[in-house]
């Protein structure tokens, strides 16, 4: 494995597919989680500045290949990866998880943005929010009739209507099932990341019947190759790795 490549993760995907990389490798992390510290490759922590900073690297490490495995939510750092692969003229390929599809039983309501989504909880009064950190920037607005619960990787203090949960997944229908009904939740706010690993949530909310707020994907660039499967992926890179 010659290949110099540098893959942006962050996902789930992103950390199986760095375990079988090389020692040349470059598996890059904005910071936010748990860094690993057992990858047969190198671990890189922190932002790129913006895609010419990330051009930059990849000339200056050598870079073949750039893999973006980041969240289906992380347009900027998508947009960022497609851009710096045309600076720097190299192949970008893209992991493009599928979102989850609503079934029967399912009450799923899509909205745009924060404040769609704020006009959608009106009626409601014990939201789970599964969002990541940006709920906590609106703690303070929370209406009267509201207790928020907001599930992130990281716990903090709450405020008097508000109960922050740090939480790292996979989490499984039994704790999911145990969380609902203790918090009373009435309502579930998620982005649609298709992850197996945050799945469950949606099932208990179809066995209670609660509807889901779900914050619309945004649109990611085109790259060189895209895939919706990580074995699909996988097989690619190895053809690549094996071409003399």
């Amino acid at each position: 494995m010659s290949l110099r490549i540098l893959l942006l993760g962050g996902t789930t995907e992103a950390l199986r597919l760095a375990r079988d990389l090389p020692a040349t490798a470059i598996y890059s992390l904005a910071g936010l989680g748990r860094v690993p510290d057992d990858l047969p490759c190198e671990v890189r922590v922190g932002g790129f500045g913006g895609a010419e900073g990330l051009a930059a690297f990849i000339r200056e490490q050598g870079i073949e290949l750039l893999l973006d495995l980041t969240h289906p939510y992380a347009a900027q750092i998508s947009a960022n990866a497609a851009r710096a692969a045309e600076l720097s003229g190299v192949a970008c390929w893209a992991l493009r998880r599928p979102g989850w599809q609503a079934g029967e039983g399912d009450d799923w309501r899509e909205v745009d943005d924060w404040n769609g989504l704020v006009a959608a909880l009106q009626d409601f009064r014990r939201p789970l929010f599964t969002l990541g950190r940006e709920p906590l920037e609106h703690l303070h607005d929370i209406p009267p009739h509201q207790h928020w619960t907001v599930r992130c990787l990281t716990a903090q203090e709450g405020v008097p209507r508000a109960t922050v949960i740090g939480a790292r997944g996979p989490f499984d229908l039994h704790g999911e099932r145990a969380l609902f009904a203790l918090l009373g939740i009435d309502v579930l706010i998620s982005k649609n990341s298709g992850s197996q690993a945050t799945e469950p949530k949606l099932q208990v909310a179809r066995e209670l019947g609660v509807p889901v707020l779900l914050l619309r994907r945004p649109e990611l660039p085109r790259v060189s190759r895209e895939f919706v499967q990580l074995e699909a992926l996988w097989e690619a890179l190895q053809r690549r790795l094996a071409e003399p």
